[in-house]
């Protein structure tokens, strides 16, 4: 799905609990005395694509390389926290004023509210608009001593984690003078980039006045390699010291010292085609959801490096697995359970025939489709796949010339709001509406959810909307992935981030 051409790393608000693992965001374990340290060695999976523009693919490189930030960050429970702000308040519906911390750029020059609304304004008119401003319309400006005002078209009770997207990164006016945004030492990182080496590799060098502290690498030497058993090859002979996405073919050569797990917020899921051809008729759904069977796939083609499929919201996000009492497991304080209802009852297929369209960019997907192909023909269907490359089959699958696509999602990358990744994959007037579904359900659930401002209603609408649209069997979650990072003995202070935003922070060292 978009994340291939998108690249976020095997790449979702969350507003709320507890994610897994050692997720710290923005690495939180710096020690402002701390020595010269030594450089980090790291191989990354997708190489930069778009010149480091803040604005498209290579965003998340570089808020995973510690060289970006925005005026907000996710934090370790996926709430919107401090960055470049120290504070905000809503003013009123379309309003929201926040009061920044005192904090310079890379070339030195200060962060002020003038060229934070700058930069902002910028995002705003960047062509194609980064993902966290589709269908928003928005205006920065000054709004007193150390003070930017936002104010929005529409009312947005999720501004503040819209603002933790990597495609708004605060840059300073330097960045923006010549025929492309250039991060090159304009950023506030921890980290600023100081050579490019092509598609293969980039320099980058400790920014000692980061308002965070010093942090405790002196530099990064990243290296872009996109065969996965040759980034874990260069980890196992000592040649890196972090490797990102081990593919699952290769976690068993690491030791189990060196390799990392982390759940994610990303979904495989199998979208089904509500508009034309034989999964129009939703009888015809039910009997292929009825078919699927998430835990073979996640044990036999994701090697146990995943968990069966249970929502479109997966257990990396706990407060969405404490409301689906399908996981099994508590529910979340405050939370209630929902499952979908309304579904129809399923048809016998009777051979009917349908075509199951995937993508190679991620190698464990055509295997996925294989095996689907295998459940739903003894379920009495006749399948047929078509694997292509991500970028030539976006817009046929977007067009509904298949009757069911297989992709991996990132629920939260762009906005960290998991109602606006519902509102554009699954109604009525969405633009990445991959299983063309127009349900007035929906529609009506995930508006409700949108007008919610409170971070336990919201999360609570959420979940009424992810109801509805599994009611409707035009989505089947297959499986939630787990990201597998090999990093070196010698290596501490790691970010295991759960939403692929971060990998490098203040505190990670060697």
């Amino acid at each position: 799905m978009r994340s291939p051409r998108r690249r976020r790393i095997v790449a979702g608000l969350l507003l709320a609990p507890v994610l897994t693992g050692c997720f710290a965001s923005g690495g939180d374990t710096s020690e402002d005395d701390s020595a010269d340290g030594s450089r980090l060695r790291v191989a990354l999976a997708f190489p930069p694509a778009e010149n480091f523009s803040p604005y498209g693919e290579d965003a998340t490189l570089l808020s995973r390389l510690g060289v970006t930030e925005g005026l907000t960050k996710l934090d370790a429970n996926g709430a919107a926290a401090p960055a470049l702000a120290e504070s905000w308040t809503r003013e009123n519906d379309r309003n929201w004023l926040f009061t920044l911390r005192e904090a310079v750029f890379q070339d030195g020059s200060e962060v002020t509210p003038a060229t934070v609304a700058a930069a902002l304004t910028h995002a705003t008119e960047a062509e194609p608009v980064t993902a966290a401003l589709t269908g928003i319309s928005l205006a920065a400006k000054t709004g007193g001593d150390r003070q930017v005002r936002i104010t929005t078209e529409d009312p947005d009770p999720a501004l503040p984690l819209r603002l933790t997207s990597p495609g708004l990164a605060i840059l300073s006016g330097k960045a923006y003078g010549g025929k492309r945004v250039d991060p090159v030492g304009t950023a506030t990182g921890p980290f600023e980039v100081t050579k490019v080496t092509g598609t293969t590799a980039a320099t980058l060098d400790r920014f000692d006045a980061y308002w965070g502290g010093r942090a405790q690498a002196s530099g990064i030497d990243a290296r872009f390699m996109a065969d996965g058993t040759a980034r874990t090859n260069a980890l196992r002979t000592d040649q890196v010291d972090i490797a990102e996405a081990v593919p699952v073919s290769q976690a068993s050569t690491l030791d189990e010292g060196t390799r990392r797990e982390t759940a994610t917020t990303r979904t495989t899921s199998l979208l089904l085609n509500t508009r034309t051809g034989a999964f129009k008729d939703p009888r015809l759904r039910a009997a292929a959801r009825e078919a699927v069977d998430g835990s073979v796939l996640a044990k036999d083609v994701y090697e146990g490096h995943a968990d069966a499929g249970a929502g479109i919201f997966g257990p990396a996000v706990t407060w969405a697995a404490g409301a689906r009492s399908a996981m099994g497991v508590p529910r979340a304080e405050g939370g209630g359970s929902v499952e979908p209802s309304g579904r129809a009852e399923a048809a016998d297929p009777d051979g009917t025939s349908v075509t199951i369209a995937t993508y190679d960019n991620r190698p464990e997907l055509p295997e996925v489709a294989q095996v689907l192909q295998q459940q739903l023909q003894k379920a009495g269907f006749e399948v047929e796949l078509e694997v292509r490359e991500y970028s030539r089959l976006e817009s046929d699958a977007l067009a509904g010339k298949f009757d069911a696509f297989v992709g991996a999602r990132n629920s939260l990358l762009d906005t960290g709001d998991p109602v606006s990744i519902l509102a554009s994959d699954f109604t009525c007037d969405s633009g990445y509406n991959l299983a063309l579904l127009c349900d007035t359900k929906v529609d009506q659930a995930v508006a409700a959810a949108e007008k919610e401002s409170d971070t336990a209603e919201r999360q609570q609408a959420a979940m009424n909307a992810e109801a509805a649209i599994l009611g409707t069997d035009a989505t089947v979650p297959l499986v939630h992935q787990r990201i597998i990072t090999g990093v070196g003995t010698s290596v501490q202070g790691v970010i295991l981030d759960p939403y692929e935003r971060t990998l490098i922070g203040t505190g990670t060292r060697r």
